[in-house]
C-alpha cells in the first residue's frame, strides 16, 4: 500500500523521474541514480547520484529537467534536487542556498597516512562529553564557546550530536550553510563563534536514522569539509555516551583533550565514569570535569538547595587526578536564554560571570 501524503507519494515521484532520460541511454530510475526521496506535503526533495564527479559536472541541466518533471505532478508546489557524485570528488556547483553535499548514507573516507589528523587552521580541539544525556553538556558547550569568544579567543563550535543536535536552537541560527563549490561548507557565525551542526543541514522535524558508518562519514565531513578558518580552539559538543562519534573523533582527529560534564548525583556519575574510561582507552587526555546543576538558589528567599546532591563531581575529579574546572548552578535564566537562542554568557549577570570565570580558567590552563 502506498503511503500518500497530500495526494502525492514517492511512487508518483519515481514515475516522473523514470521519464527523465540520460544522454547515453536509460533513465534516472533505471540507472539507479535516485536517492533519498522525501515527500512532505507539497514539497518534494530527492538526490541524484552520478557515478563520477566528471559526470555530475555535466548533469546540471538534467537536474533542472528532473525538478521540472516532478513539479508537473499535481499537488507538488516545491521541488529541491541535490546533485552528488558516488566518489568523494566535488559535484556540480550549486546555488548558494542549496544544501552542501552531505550525501545521506555516506561512509567514511579513508584518510591518507596513519593516525589522528589535525583540522586545518585549528590550534586546539576540545571534546566536551558526558556519560549520559540531560546533564547540560550542550548548554555548557555553547556558553563556554561564547565566553571564550568574549575573552578574545577565536572559537569554533561543532555540534557533533548527530541524532539530537541542539546548538542551532541554543545559538539562535537556522540558516542553511552555503556550499559555493559543492565541496566546501561555509559555517555560520553567532555571538562571535564560528559554528556548524548537522541540524543546519537536515529537516529539524525529521529524525536522523543513520547507522554508525553514516555518522562517521558525516563527522568527517563537518571536520574536514567545513571552512573553519583560523581558530584558537574548536569545541566539539559530543553526543552522550560512548559510541561511534566519540570513537571516530578521538581516533581520526588530533584532539587536544576532553572535558566531562556531569551532575553530582550517583546515577550520573556512574555514566560519567564510563565516559572517563572511554577517553582513557582512546588515549585522549581528560583536562578536567565540570559539575553542572550543582546548586539551586531560590530567587525569592535566597535559600540554597542541593537537588542532585553535593560534591560528587569534585570527589570524582580528585579521585582520578584531574581538576574540577567549575561548578555551575541550576538557573532558570540559563535555560530561557538557551531556548531563545542567546546563550546567557553573551549577556551580563551572575551566570555570565560564572562562564567568564570558567573561560578564563581554560585560557590560563592553556586549554583555549
Amino acid at each position: 500500500m502506498r503511503a500518500v501524503l497530500a495526494g502525492v507519494d514517492k511512487t508518483d515521484v519515481m514515475a516522473a523521474l523514470s521519464r527523465v532520460t540520460l544522454p547515453d541511454g536509460g533513465d534516472l530510475v533505471a540507472r539507479d541514480m535516485v536517492r533519498a526521496v522525501s515527500v512532505d506535503g507539497e514539497v518534494v526533495r530527492f538526490v541524484i547520484e552520478a557515478p563520477t564527479a566528471e559526470m555530475a559536472a555535466l548533469m546540471a541541466p538534467l537536474r533542472d529537467t528532473a525538478e521540472a518533471a516532478v513539479r508537473a505532478i499535481g499537488g507538488v508546489d516545491q521541488v529541491s534536487a541535490v546533485l552528488t557524485a558516488h566518489s568523494d570528488a566535488p559535484s556540480a556547483p550549486k546555488p548558494q542556498d542549496a544544501p552542501p553535499s552531505l550525501k545521506v548514507g555516506r561512509h567514511p573516507t579513508p584518510q591518507a597516512g596513519a593516525g589522528p589528523a589535525p583540522v586545518s587552521g585549528v590550534d586546539r580541539i576540545l571534546a566536551i562529553g558526558s556519560g549520559k544525556g540531560g546533564v547540560g553538556k550542550s548548554t555548557v558547550s555553547s556558553n563556554l564557546a561564547v565566553a571564550l569568544a568574549r575573552e578574545g579567543r577565536r572559537v569554533g563550535l561543532l555540534d557533533a550530536d548527530i541524532y539530537g543536535p541542539s546548538q542551532p536552537r541554543m545559538m539562535g541560527v537556522s540558516k542553511r550553510p552555503g556550499s559555493p563549490d559543492g565541496k566546501t561548507i561555509i559555517p555560520l557565525q553567532a555571538h562571535g563563534v564560528t559554528m556548524m551542526s548537522i541540524g543546519l543541514m537536515v529537516d529539524p522535524d525529521k529524525a536522523v536514522v543513520w547507522r554508525g558508518p553514516m555518522l562517521m562519514g558525516a563527522l568527517q565531513q563537518m571536520l574536514g569539509q567545513v571552512e573553519w578558518g583560523e581558530l584558537d580552539v574548536l569545541i566539539v559538543d559530543l553526543p552522550p555516551g560512548t559510541g561511534d562519534v566519540q570513537l571516530t573523533l578521538c581516533q581520526k582527529t588530533q584532539v587536544t583533550g576532553a572535558v566531562v560534564v556531569s551532575t553530582p548525583q550517583d546515577v550520573a556519575l556512574l555514566d560519567a565514569r564510563k565516559a572517563l574510561d572511554m577517553f582513557k582507552s582512546l588515549h585522549t587526555p581528560v583536562l578536567g570535569m565540570i559539575e553542572n546543576m550543582s546548586t539551586y538558589h531560590c530567587p525569592k528567599c535566597g535559600h540554597e538547595a542541593h537537588i542532585f546532591g553535593q560534591g560528587g563531581v569534585a570527589a570524582e575529579a580528585k579521585k582520578i587526578g584531574v581538576p574540577l574546572l567549575g561548578a555551575l548552578p541550576i538557573d532558570l535564566d540559563t535555560r530561557l536564554a538557551g531556548d531563545a537562542g542567546t546563550p546567557i554568557a553573551a549577556g551580563k549577570g551572575p551566570m555570565a560571570d560564572a562562564y567568564k570565570a570558567l573561560a578564563q580558567r581554560f585560557i590560563a590552563g592553556g586549554m583555549a
